[in-house]
């Protein structure tokens, strides 16, 4: 884990990085100055902006602030002169209508008891009015009421009425409304207010809509943010916050109260015009210069240490990986616009090639006439054998004994496979190593070309997988695999049920580093397996020595099988670890070059 670690931070070793961190260091106090002084300003204009919104609404709201207090105040003054003429409805009424039609202001007013019937109003006529909004908060609050009704029932007009509680001796009555128009509320609203996209709308302290002034008479739900209540505004002091309205749109809302606990004015704003954008890009602004100014000093501090080292840096470096890889076809050239120590440090590596190269080449020379020698060596080792094996052929020709000739064969055989081991060798690309399959396969292809005629047209099957071997292991592998073969050929019957004898040979590999040699035949009915006790038996197991493995025998009723399962050995100097090159620019500690 730590070295994981260390390699994710590597980067910062760099020059480019700790250029880039040490003018960071440099210009961090002037770009804090700009950035403290731009957020302060920042901040001073966005408490201007919402003493400007929350004035701009309650100027907005003013007109109709002073029709609801007025007639709070009226209906509070109608209070007494309808407890004289409580007991009198027609007087009452008469002093109602007298006072609606005295005053344009209001288009009702009417006492109304607690149990929902008005007799006493200005509409002359006996009413129940318990299903209005007006007497159903009065019920709940018995005490000063504010709501609009869509349908007066006695003006059938869409009104917003005040309320006032009438109490005898402390004892509630009932209470004193006054109603006024909506039309009447939005006439209220200043000329100049309409222009833009600002909206306003009031409502009562329970939350519920008293009247609303829209520009482009836009519905309801576009003029409410979006997932806040206007109950919740009730209790906030004059506050301004940003949020979207119902079909998305993003708007600057500002709450102030026009009659306390009782009313309440909402502002709508568009960002442009309440100048949320201009403050945004005065904060962007404080983030973004000193942001500029630190990239434009790392930009030219880079370019100006890339033209004066990093480049040659990485000229030096794409010489040393090409010198790395192998590739010789020139000497790398010494820069000659490096400064100095780069262009000293240059020349070195050229001298260093030039001296590596030249070693280089002697080394190979010397391998090259080691290698021909070494092959020729092979070579004539092989023609040896061939010609031993020749001369063992002609001699068994000579011997009409079948036992000699047998003797002689197998002699032969074994002399063969010794050949064919080297004849592999020298026509091998590399001499520390030899194909097993293509060895075994050739001895089975030889085996079976010298037995043809004398083994009963034996069918051999082959399994043979690549591997390669070390001559060490390939030398008894080949002499083992020919001494099974030989047995498996020489005691091989028919099956039941099968006119031909079959041998098999399997070489495959069972897993990293792990391969299995298996010779196998058939077995006729009846047949016993025969344990070898002569030399063929004994050099099986030498052999099996040799490969620091042991001889499995598995004998079946239609076949017979010996197994060895050995270790690979690994080839010198072809292993990854030791073969791994890193080519790059920053080798780390432990990197192998």
């Amino acid at each position: 884990m730590p070295a994981r670690i260390y390699d994710r931070l590597d980067f910062m070793n760099g020059l480019g990085f700790r250029l880039g961190f040490l003018l960071s260091l440099a210009i961090l106090p002037i770009g804090l100055i700009s950035l403290m002084q731009t957020l302060n300003l920042s901040r001073e204009a966005e408490r201007a902006r919402e003493v400007a919104l929350l004035g701009r609404t309650a100027a907005a709201a003013a007109g109709e602030r002073a029709l609801i207090q007025g007639a709070l105040g009226t209906a509070d003054a109608l209070g007494p002169a309808v407890l004289e003429r409580l007991d009198d409805p027609a007087a009452c009424a008469a002093i109602m209508r007298g006072f609606v039609q005295r005053n344009a202001t209001y288009v009702y007013a009417g006492f109304t008891g607690m149990d929902g019937i008005t007799s006493c109003n200005s509409g002359g006529v006996v009413l129940d009015v318990s299903d209005t909004p007006t007497f159903q908060k009065f019920m709940v609050r018995r005490s000063t009421v504010i709501a609009a009704n869509p349908n007066g029932p006695v003006s059938g007009r869409s009104v917003v009425s005040m309320a006032q509680p009438v109490y005898r001796d402390r004892e509630l009555l009932g209470y004193v409304q006054v109603s006024l128009t909506h039309d009447l509320l939005r006439s209220t609203h200043s000329s100049d207010f309409g222009q833009g996209t600002a909206n306003i709308v009031t409502f009562a302290n329970d939350g519920s809509v008293l009247s609303t002034y829209a520009v482009d008479d836009l519905p309801l739900s576009e003029l409410l943010p979006r997932n806040v209540p206007l109950s919740e505004l009730v209790n906030r002091p004059e506050s301004t916050f940003h949020n979207a309205t119902e079909d998305g749109e993003d708007r600057i809302f500002a709450a102030v109260p026009i009659v306390p606990g009782l009313a309440h004015a909402l502002g709508s704003y568009s960002p442009a015009e309440s100048g949320v954008r201009g403050l945004a890009a005065a904060r962007a602004g404080a983030v973004m210069i000193p942001l500029a100014l630190w990239l434009v000093s790392i930009g030219v501090s880079y370019l100006a240490v890339y033209r004066l080292v990093l480049r040659h840096v990485q000229e030096l470096r794409g010489q040393m990986r090409r010198f790395a890889i192998g590739d010789r076809t020139e000497l790398p050239r010494i820069i000659p616009d490096a400064p100095a120590e780069l262009k000293d440090v240059s020349r070195t590596f050229h001298n260093l090639a030039r001296i590596l190269v030249h070693d280089e080449q002697q080394l190979e020379e010397a391998v090259a006439e080691k290698t021909v020698l070494l092959k020729e060596v092979h070579h004539r080792v092989k023609n040896n054998l061939q010609l031993i094996a020749s001369i063992i052929n002609m001699q068994s020709r000579m011997i009409d004994d079948p036992d000699a000739k047998g003797v002689l064969r197998s002699v032969q055989d074994r002399v063969a496979s010794l050949a064919t081991i080297y004849r592999n060798l020298y026509q091998a690309e590399h001499l520390d190593s030899v194909a097993a399959d293509r060895l075994l396969s050739d001895i089975v292809s030889q085996m079976s070309a010298a037995t043809a005629g004398v083994n009963r047209g034996i069918r051999i099957e082959t399994d043979i997988q690549p591997l390669t071997l070390l001559p060490d292991q390939a030398v008894p592998l080949s002499l083992l695999a020919t001494e099974a073969l030989t047995n498996a050929l020489k005691y091989a019957s028919p099956e039941p049920g099968e006119d031909r004898p079959w041998a098999c040979v399997v070489l495959r590999l069972e897993g990293p580093g792990r391969a299995l040699l298996e010779v196998s035949n058939s077995m006729g009915a009846g047949q016993t397996a025969i344990e070898g006790t002569g030399l063929g038996g004994q050099l099986i197991d030498a052999f099996a020595l040799q490969l620091d493995s042991e001889i499995v025998k598995t004998p079946e009723p239609t076949r017979y099988t010996i197994s060895l399962r050995f270790d690979v050995h690994d080839l010198p100097g072809r292993s990854d670890e030791s073969r791994a090159v890193v080519l790059t620019s920053a080798a780390r500690q432990g990197a192998t070059h």
